[in-house]
């Protein structure tokens, strides 16, 4: 394979706790990979796009526009045909949390949504959506889908962007997000008293109160070539869904061992992020090095991989890392993690 690109959504840390972090991370793969470069470069975020760094690289590498527009080719990657000329919203359900000084979408992570109370949840809402003529389209537990050709101008965040925010600055905006607003408090009054959300409260959940909508496209066109080279590894539904189906949870040596070149989103390191638990966060790193930064450096230097491209972001920006086996011979760079405290 001649070029790998291996985007690690949050595998820069908080700037804050980079160098404590740095201190306890054993990886001299990773450090070898990111000291020999023949690029490197630190881009800051721009939030107008409303979305997470790697969202929105992940966005322009796809050629799915500025404003990710994710939603029609997520929706083919479940085996859902959406209409040309149409527009389509990526639709989570999720638990909004009302506290006294502001109101806060929690990670859809944690919520543990089982298949089947997903499914109940969405008949409950469908004659509903139906009726109205937004209908509703299920594709898992976490990622439905809605038709809304009218809602050309909500700008809607991701839900990763908002999760954990103070969502004042973060609901859909627009002249139809009052629109919007009334329909998630007619949803919620049809969930408020479901069995499904009283069972989970039972069991000491919390209650799925209300859904979150974004990624909006047109459905004019078949999936860009770009799309062709996706593969996924522990990335939520919908991102995985963009890529083929044998792409999908993919390893290493399923990669390496393909002939064309390969972009990867690997998301483990999501979750442990957004929960700011970063014993997690370590630990998942940790099984990084083992089994992608060490095999990916061995690659490159018996000559079985090219060149890697490792785009690592946090909140507020991604670094951008070219290494290749003539970089790897740079012998006079040490060794170091330093980049990870890109800032």
């Amino acid at each position: 394979m001649n070029q790998l690109t291996l985007v690690l959504p949050y595998g820069l840390p908080h700037p804050e706790l980079a160098s404590d972090l740095i201190k306890a991370l054993q990886a001299p793969a990773l450090a070898a990979l990111l000291s020999r470069t023949s690029i490197s470069t630190f881009h800051e975020v721009d939030y107008a796009a409303r979305v997470l760094p790697h969202e929105a690289w992940l966005a322009q590498a796809l050629q799915l526009g500025l404003e990710p527009a994710y939603a029609a080719d997520a929706m083919r990657g479940y085996g859902l045909q959406p209409e040309s000329g149409a527009r389509y919203f990526i639709v989570h359900p999720v638990h909004i949390q009302v506290d006294r000084n502001h109101v806060s979408l929690g990670d859809m992570r944690q919520l543990a949504l089982s298949e089947a109370d997903s499914r109940a949840l969405f008949e409950a809402a469908r004659p509903y959506c139906e009726e109205i003529g937004q209908p509703l389209y299920y594709g898992d537990g976490q990622t439905w889908f809605m038709r809304a050709d009218d809602w050309s101008d909500l700008q809607a965040a991701s839900p990763d962007a908002a999760a954990t925010q103070d969502l004042s600055t973060w609901m859909p905006e627009g002249e139809h997000a009052r629109a919007l607003r009334r329909l998630q408090n007619e949803i919620q009054m049809l969930w408020h008293e479901n069995s499904v959300n009283t069972a989970r409260e039972e069991r000491g959940l919390k209650a799925i109160n209300s859904f979150w909508v974004w990624g909006a496209s047109q459905a004019d066109s078949q999936p860009t070539d770009c799309i062709a080279r996706l593969h996924t590894a522990e990335a939520p539904g919908w991102l995985a869904a963009l890529a083929e189906p044998a792409q999908r949870n993919a390893s290493l040596h399923s990669v390496l061992t393909g002939k064309q070149d390969a972009l990867l989103v690997h998301g483990g390191l999501i979750g442990p992020s957004l929960a700011q638990d970063w014993g997690s966060w370590l630990q998942q790193m940790q099984a990084l090095e083992q089994h992608w930064f060490a095999p990916l450096l061995a690659a490159l230097q018996d000559g079985r991989l090219g060149k890697l491209r490792l785009v690592m972001s946090h909140r507020d920006g991604w670094l951008d890392c070219t290494t290749s086996k003539n970089a790897q011979r740079k012998f006079w760079r040490k060794h170091t993690l330093n980049k990870l405290k890109a800032s």
